[in-house]
């Protein structure tokens, strides 16, 4: 069980938002936190803590007037500490050897392998072409629908065929080497986590080697100890808006060892 913290940035600035708000239209976002700090800062802040797997994530679309100003903060933490880190958003087959070359350790995808609400394994081809399957992340971000979760895609607006079970994490582990799941319906809200997409993901951690990262809602050191218990301390997650570092009461400090007690 590992703490994996994040670098989100929208319209240039280091933030946490509410992740079902966001919309491209106007480029406009629901924010918890606008940091005065860089993306530099934070990638030089997890190097000193030796912290592995943190994902630095670009929330504008490349059609966005802002797409480069995020683009330049996120290659600014690669650079700062190379090999350590993992860059999602808008990233494809022809831009993402670009990213490891800046210096991530994987690439983070959910749109590009996910097309008209299918698995796209001709992009996904392409993909594990580019960089090879060590260096994906595949981005199963999910929401609930008639009693089940499907993974939703470009910006968590539409939803997939392609449901959050031990089927789909099967076909998909030959393809990848880790899988980031969003909690969408708790993701930037600080209101609790999503209790049965963790019982499913630690489900599926227990009975297949993958390794998961939950992202969506901590906001507390109980939640930390709920995926904790649930999971056998097999998955790994992620604090957004109830850290410390950005503006929330969780302590970055404690969070370091999670793994090992709080």
């Amino acid at each position: 069980m590992e703490f994996r913290p994040c670098i989100d940035i929208h319209n240039g600035k280091v933030k946490q938002i509410v992740g079902s708000s966001i919309s491209d239209a106007g480029d406009t976002a629901n924010d918890n936190f606008v940091s005065s700090h860089d993306a530099e800062w934070y990638a030089d802040l997890y190097k000193s803590d030796n912290i592995k797997g943190a994902h630095v994530i670009i929330l504008n679309s490349r059609d966005s007037e802002y797409y480069e100003a995020d683009k330049a903060q996120a290659v600014k933490a690669l650079q700062a500490y190379p090999g350590a880190l993992q860059i999602g958003g808008g990233i494809t087959a022809e831009n993402a050897a670009e990213f490891i070359n800046a210096g991530a350790s994987h690439v983070i995808v959910t749109s590009y392998v996910f097309k008209n609400g299918k698995i796209d394994f001709e992009n996904l081809s392409k993909l594990k072409a580019a960089v090879g399957k060590e260096h994906i992340v595949l981005d199963l971000s999910a929401a609930p629908k008639a009693g089940k979760y499907f993974v939703v895609t470009d910006r968590w607006q539409k939803f997939s065929e392609e449901e959050i079970n031990t089927g789909l994490f099967e076909v998909l582990k030959e393809s990848c080497d880790e899988f980031l799941v969003h909690g969408t319906n708790a993701e930037g809200k600080r209101s609790g986590i999503d209790t049965e997409l963790v019982k499913i993901l630690a489900d599926i951690a227990c009975g297949l080697d993958v390794t998961i990262t939950y992202a969506g809602g901590i906001s507390s050191y109980g939640d930390i100890d709920t995926i904790k218990n649930a999971s056998g301390e097999k998955l790994n997650f992620t604090v957004g808006s109830a850290l410390d570092l950005f503006g929330g009461n969780l302590e970055y400090k404690k969070l370091l060892h999670a793994g090992s007690g709080i």
